[in-house]
Parts: C-alpha cells; structure tokens; sequence
C-alpha cells in the first residue's frame, strides 16, 4: 500500500507513467468509465476547497465509484477533539482511499501512518500540495511537449505559498529549468527553498521585485494571490499590490507562446482580460487537475487496466 505526502514519493520514471495516464484518460475517457465500479474516495477536508475537494470527487465519479467524506472540521468529529490519527483509522472502515486537506503541516502524514488504505496529501498548511503539483506538470507538459529546458517565473506570495514550494521540488529533477522568483521582500522564497532545494541543487535562480523586468524571459509564468494580511504595514501592500497583477499591457512583454498558470482561486492578481488570451492556461489547468487525480487514484489502487481497481 502506498500514500502520496509529496510529489517526491513518485520517481520519474512513475511520474512520466502517471501523466502518461492522465493524458490516455483526457483523450479516451469511456476506457476508464467502470474502473472503480465499487470503490469508495473519502475526502476528508479540515478547511475550504471548491477546485481540488470537488475535482477528487469529480475524478472518482468519472471512475465509477462514489464518495463520501466532509468539507470541514466543524462538520466533522474535530470539532469534537477527535485526532487526525483516529478519524483516519475509522475512515478505513469505510473508504477505499482518501484525500485529506488540513492547516496544519505534517497532518496527512499522520493520517497515513494509522491508515488501512491508501492517503492522499491534499494540502497541508505551507507545507506540501502535491496534487496541484502533478496537475502543474501535467498541465506544462501537455502544453509545451516537456518538462525540461524551461524558465519558470514563481509570482505573488513564494514564502507561504505551498503550492509554489511543491513545484520547485518537482521541477529541479528536470535538466536546464531555470526560476525567476517574483515578489517582495516580504513574501520571498523561504531560506531553506532557497538554500537547501535551490542552491544545494546549484539550480539557476533569480530574484526580482517587479513583474514587468521578468516577463520577456519566461516560457511560464506562474501567478500567486499576494494577501493583504501577510504585510506588516497597509502603507507596504499599497505600494506593492500592483506590481503582481497582470493585465493586457503586462502581457504584451512576454513571449508568444508563453503559458500562464494559476493554482486559484485568483483575485485581483490577473485581470479579467487576460483570460481570452491564448496563453492563459489557468482554467485548462484546473480541468487538467480531474485527469491527474484520475489517474493518482487508480496507481494508488493499483489498476491493472483491464479490471476494475
């Protein structure tokens, strides 16, 4: 039995066999109809999703199976000081597998220690997002044709955003990937991204404070929510805040095939007219996100493709 805590758990060779799967899913769904005919997801939400809780459960109905499970801890027995450990060992009795998403760092890893079948991280605290992980390598390899030979810009909040920390630790496995790293002082990459992934790794990195002097440069950009409430001062957001929104006129910098993505939910941070631009890639994205899960599901179930899980 095997869990996923991070996007690191899968070698490359399981990676490229995972969105190999993904991909066959998009273009052949009715082959995958009946997979898991009988099975049973369990999403185990401590805090709010719309995109990832709703796409696990849409990719485990696309399979054939069926869900139960709650969308936070105040509709669950948290709320009346039950463990991680053991709402996970009671939820074996009844699922085939589960997803879980919790504030706290290190969480999922608990629930996969006391579990009887298989857990998925689905978020926990900066941490780790290793889903929104494997569905940014989809969705970048699917588009450009490769996950290597790239320069990726990281914009908006880089020190609490876990989404972007997960895909710095994916990526640096691939050759020639270069980081543009876009933000504040106040929101930088944390030091141990940057000295113990980044630079132990001797990966080409950059830090810059204005959007507009890493545009021309990029394959990818890859846009983030820079929050109010992580500022020390009003006076210090007022003054960043619309250095990271991208607008038409930002656009018009980059290259033509440059793809932009965003885990969102956004803002203000892209405006809306950005988005019939066909390098907005970030509603492609979140469909490509039912397809990964997809096929996590069945790996994690150990499908043999021609059976039900």
């Amino acid at each position: 039995m095997r869990h996923l805590m991070s996007p690191l758990d899968l070698s490359i060779e399981e990676l490229d066999n995972l969105l190999d799967l993904a991909n066959d899913i998009e273009n052949h769904p009715r082959k995958y109809a009946h997979a898991c005919d009988g099975k049973k997801l369990a999403t185990c939400f401590y805090e709010p999703s719309t995109r990832t809780r709703l796409s696990f459960e849409a990719a485990m109905l696309n399979l054939g199976g069926s869900v139960l499970g709650f969308s936070s801890a105040d509709s669950s027995s948290a709320a009346k000081g039950e463990s991680v450990s053991d709402t996970m060992r009671v939820i074996s009795c009844y699922a085939d597998i589960a997803a879980i998403r919790h504030p706290k760092e290190g969480a999922a890893l608990v629930a996969s220690q006391k579990s009887l079948i298989p857990v998925i991280n689905a978020g926990d605290g900066g941490h780790q997002h290793p889903t929104q992980t494997l569905t940014d390598l989809l969705t970048i390899r699917t588009l450009k044709g490769c996950l290597d030979n790239i320069t990726i810009g990281l914009c908006g909040d880089l020190k609490f955003g876990r989404t972007v920390h997960s895909l710095i630790n994916a990526l640096i496995r691939y050759a020639n990937v270069k980081f543009v790293l876009i933000s504040p002082d106040e929101l930088r990459v944390p030091d141990y991204i940057r000295e113990d992934v980044l630079e132990k790794n001797n990966i080409p990195y950059e830090e810059l404070e204005r959007l507009e002097q890493a545009m021309p440069m990029l394959d990818i950009l890859y846009m983030t929510r820079v929050q109010k409430e992580r500022f020390f001062n009003e006076e210090d957001y007022i003054r960043m805040k619309d250095f990271y929104i991208l607008n038409k006129e930002k656009m018009e910098l980059a290259k033509p095939d440059m793809l932009v993505l965003h885990p969102l939910p956004r803002v203000n941070e892209i405006s809306v007219d950005v988005d019939d631009d066909p390098r907005a890639a970030y509603f492609k994205q979140a469909q490509y996100g039912v397809y990964v899960r997809m096929a996590l599901i069945l790996t994690l179930l150990k499908w043999k493709g021609d059976t039900t899980c």
